[in-house]
């Protein structure tokens, strides 16, 4: 078998939720090992799942949590746990490569229809040999007829840029079609591989900044994290408080 099955998770927990303390590096082996759901979570999504029990479900029976967010890992050292972050774009990237290097079919849904057809050009051009046996953009109304394609396609690995918790609810529909195969949700990942959009400066990517950047480039972001991020902070700050 081209993966080796022999890892088991670390996960920490932060405002109830588990995320896996696993490197970069172990990540993608994991990805690769053990088929079913990734989630990439940052502080919006886990404000969005306490709100709702539905996603909070899907969060919390996925394979695979990363901390995608640079909040997430922030929080997580406040509660003593010392896990860097995994941009799921990163991520993402890095599931293609591996795919790609031992002959594996990969599908993409998501983003505008040039940007889908842009970033699977790009990504074939950058990986020679990369099998994309299904790609649809992200504006169709009538997901089982979408997910009806995707299981004839049957690919190993799945990339869902919908947004979230479109994307997240999108793959816990499909995972159970399609056991054996490998989905993540990559937000607006499709837009830089298709170079409609500049990804932030690696000075803001090291500094785990980047949500600065964006934010700066397009302001209609600022609703979203603010006043989500300082109050992410401050619930986890409380909940240290009472963990002792």
């Amino acid at each position: 078998m081209w993966y080796n099955r022999l890892m088991d998770r670390d996960l920490v927990k932060i405002l109830s939720f588990g995320v896996d303390s696993f490197t970069f590096d172990e990540a993608v082996n994991y990805a690769v090992s053990h088929p079913g759901q990734i989630v990439t979570i940052n502080p919006e999504m886990i404000a969005a799942a306490q709100k709702n029990e539905d996603f909070a479900n899907i969060i919390s029976s996925a394979e695979l949590v990363v901390p995608d967010g640079i909040g997430v890992e922030i929080g997580l050292k406040i509660l003593g746990h010392k896990v860097r972050r995994i941009p799921g774009i990163e991520l993402g990237k890095a599931l293609v490569e591996k795919f790609a290097q031992n002959n594996k079919s990969v599908a993409l849904i998501g983003a505008k229809p040039e940007v889908v057809q842009a970033a699977a050009s790009n990504l074939k051009a950058e990986f020679p040999g990369l099998n994309i046996v299904y790609s649809k953009d992200g504006y169709f109304d009538n997901d089982e007829e979408v997910i009806s394609k995707i299981i004839e396609a049957s690919p190993d690995l799945v990339l869902v840029a919908l947004g979230s918790p479109k994307q997240e609810f999108f793959i816990n529909s499909l995972k159970t079609h399609l056991p054996n195969s490998t989905m993540i949700g990559l937000g607006g990942s499709f837009d830089v591989w298709a170079g409609a959009v500049e990804r932030a400066p690696k000075f803001y990517q090291n500094l785990g900044m980047e949500w600065l950047y964006r934010t700066v480039k397009e302001p209609k972001r600022f609703k979203r994290i603010f006043p989500t991020l300082p109050l992410f902070v401050l619930k986890v700050c409380k909940e240290r408080v009472y963990s002792k």
